[in-house]
């Protein structure tokens, strides 16, 4: 009896060994040594008028704060109080969320990656693609180049527009901001953000040509939106209610969602573009032209690549699925293997700085090398200022919140500056061990 009793002694011994070396892989201790160093980063850049406010939040992977800042420009804000709590227009983080719930309805089989855009929205069915007027793609050309390419004509879609072009941006469509005048200008007129809903949303779009043959290149644009209205034809539902039913609901994440709560506010927007921070007026911040979603609970139009608002915490709980890849208290949104999808290289795989996944960019060495974070890192961010990464390596997630669009220089170097500060202690540390 001693016998059996000591081996089973010794068995658990083993297991409870095991199982604790196994959890510290999986999440090792972050110790931040000098938070006072990365207060006064964030201080520094609102106190210099780059930006009207900014709060910072680091998450570990069950979700307890490693560290949160707060910095407020009083003279701008006088009243304000920001904090992990605090609404924002997170814009094209999005996206991340939008793919998910493409990929998510993949997994159910109600979506196929290969899957023809106009099997679920044949308004599209005859879309025109833009070229210069001797023939030459519009993706060919350099910034300053682009000027030149104006005007142009139009030519029939020789390829086929699939939901994988959707989610990797080279179905071709774009922002009011490609630098080809004769080109934002139509996306302008068409103002897209004042769309009734979406179907309307569609007609206006099926007016617009595209900026390139679909899977021929990367661009940038409203490629996720329309992967959004996909998502809505294929289940009869409303982009809302399926981040609802499938996001935000099961994973008991609050801070996510379209459509302002009651008795919430806004910040305002601000704008550095004329090289003093201010309040930004009506069309400058003109990524769609004139307008800019309204986040009214009774606009029945669901942007999916830049509708949505979040909070720092709940937005940090989305991306601690992705970290724990797939699942989330207690419920698995994604299979493991579908997550790995999301930040495995798919496009701008030549690229030195790193890769993007699915809308998800992928650091690469010259990171660690310029001492601004590390290599691998998960990194994504917003129109006005907004900003995320993961840390796949230690298991943390941080969040950079603002509402700045055109930050003057050297103000767009704080993420770089905040998470070189960061992990500059991050290594000590592991060199110490």
């Amino acid at each position: 009896m001693r016998i059996k009793t000591n081996r089973l002694f010794f068995l658990l011994l083993l297991i409870i060994i095991t199982h604790s070396c196994v959890q510290q892989d999986i999440q090792p201790t972050l110790k931040i040594t000098d938070k006072n160093k990365l207060n006064e980063v964030l201080d520094h850049f609102v106190e210099e008028d780059f930006y009207p406010f900014v709060y910072a939040r680091l998450e570990d992977l069950d979700g307890n704060v490693i560290y949160e800042h707060s910095s407020v420009n009083k003279d701008l804000l006088p009243n304000a109080k920001v904090d992990g709590n605090t609404w924002i227009r997170i814009w094209s983080m999005s996206k991340i969320v939008t793919i998910s719930v493409a990929l998510d309805l993949i997994e159910d089989g109600v979506l196929k990656l290969n899957d023809p855009v106009t099997k679920y929205i044949p308004e599209f069915e005859n879309l025109k693609v833009a070229v210069s007027d001797n023939g030459k793609s519009l993706t060919e050309y350099k910034w300053h180049e682009r000027n030149n390419a104006c005007p142009v004509k139009l030519v029939p879609n020789d390829s086929v527009m699939t939901v994988l072009h959707l989610i990797n941006h080279e179905a071709g469509f774009y922002y009011a901001t490609t630098g080809f005048p004769c080109i934002d200008s139509l996306i302008a007129e068409q103002n897209l953000p004042m769309a009734k809903n979406s179907d309307d949303l569609i007609k206006r779009m099926s007016n617009l040509p595209l900026i390139q043959h679909p899977g021929t290149d990367y661009f940038y644009g409203t490629n996720t939106t329309v992967l959004g209205l996909v998502a809505e034809r294929a289940t009869g539902k409303n982009l809302n209610q399926l981040v609802v039913e499938r996001v935000t609901d099961p994973m008991a994440i609050k801070g996510l969602k379209y459509g302002l709560p009651v008795n919430e506010k806004l910040l305002p927007k601000f704008t550095g573009r004329d090289s003093v921070l201010r309040k930004a007026k009506r069309g400058e911040l003109d990524i769609f032209g004139p307008d800019v979603p309204d986040y009214d609970l009774n606009h029945q139009l669901y942007l999916g690549g830049e509708g949505m608002i979040g909070t720092a915490d709940g937005y940090a709980d989305f991306i601690r699925m992705l970290l724990k890849r797939g699942e989330l208290n207690g419920y698995r949104f994604l299979e493991k293997e579908t997550v790995e999808d999301i930040y495995a290289p798919h496009t701008q795989k030549d690229n030195p700085y790193g890769y993007n996944g699915y809308n998800l960019w992928v650091s690469g060495d010259s990171m660690k090398v310029k001492k601004q974070g590390d290599a691998g890192l998960w990194i994504g961010g917003g129109y006005e200022c907004t900003h995320f990464w993961a840390d796949p390596k230690r298991n943390f997630v941080g969040i950079i919140m603002s509402q700045n669009n055109e930050v003057r220089e050297p103000g767009n170097a704080m993420n770089d500056t905040f998470r070189g500060e960061l992990y500059q202690q991050i290594w000590a540390n592991e060199k110490e061990k």
